[in-house]
């Protein structure tokens, strides 16, 4: 399996997402072996260095984390669009503006994991969990599309993360980083464990 986070972005001096693979790494029980790595903030970078690894290992289940500061739950993503339209600059400076993730590839790609079996498995574990239907079309959203493109037999997917506790102040909504990697261990371990998806309403009406 392959887990990845982001490096922090801009002046932030943490990401919850690399700090949340770098202690799930540190805690992980096995049996499964699992693969992580930070990635950089950048369009360029992050999305060759998750094929890069992609090939070196080739995993059966890749899991790639990012920050969404405005939630407040573990957000599993349903789609990414093959856009680059990025409101402010990646972490090289690069700001990307209606340009194609991958030139002709799909328009968008699903993600391939159980999506609706991994929210209610964290939610059941105490932990909030959503499911969402918009990765943005920055890094994450980047690093999404190129995960399900490059996964070839692989299950491939998305969670973006709120801000861990201490490192935004009020009115960021924050869970404590323990929280955050055990509801990604849930996840994972509800993807290892499920073959087809929940069938139940995870639609919005607008």
């Amino acid at each position: 399996m392959l887990l990845t986070g982001f490096e922090p972005f801009g002046t932030d001096s943490e990401n919850p997402s690399g700090d949340a693979v770098r202690l799930l790494a540190s805690t992980w029980q096995g049996p499964e072996q699992l693969v992580t790595a930070v990635l950089p903030v950048t369009f360029d970078g992050a999305g060759a260095r998750l094929r890069e690894l992609i090939a070196e290992h080739s995993p059966d289940l890749i899991i790639a984390t990012g920050l969404a500061g405005n939630r407040a739950a573990l957000s599993f993503e349903r789609v990414a669009v093959n856009l680059r339209d990025a409101r402010i600059a990646d972490n090289a400076g690069e700001q990307p503006i209606d340009t194609p993730v991958v030139p002709a590839a799909a328009s968008a790609l699903f993600a391939t994991l159980p999506v609706k079996a991994m929210t209610a498995a964290v939610a059941d574990a105490g932990v909030p969990a959503e499911l969402s239907l918009s990765a943005g079309t920055f890094v994450c959203n980047d690093v999404m599309f190129q995960a399900i493109d490059a996964a070839g037999h692989a299950r491939a997917g998305f969670i973006h993360l709120p801000w861990a506790d201490g490192q935004k102040p009020a009115p960021a909504p924050t869970l404590p980083l323990a929280e955050i990697a055990r509801g990604i261990e849930v996840a994972i371990r509800a993807a290892l464990a499920t073959t087809d998806d929940l069938t139940v309403v995870g639609g919005t009406i607008s």
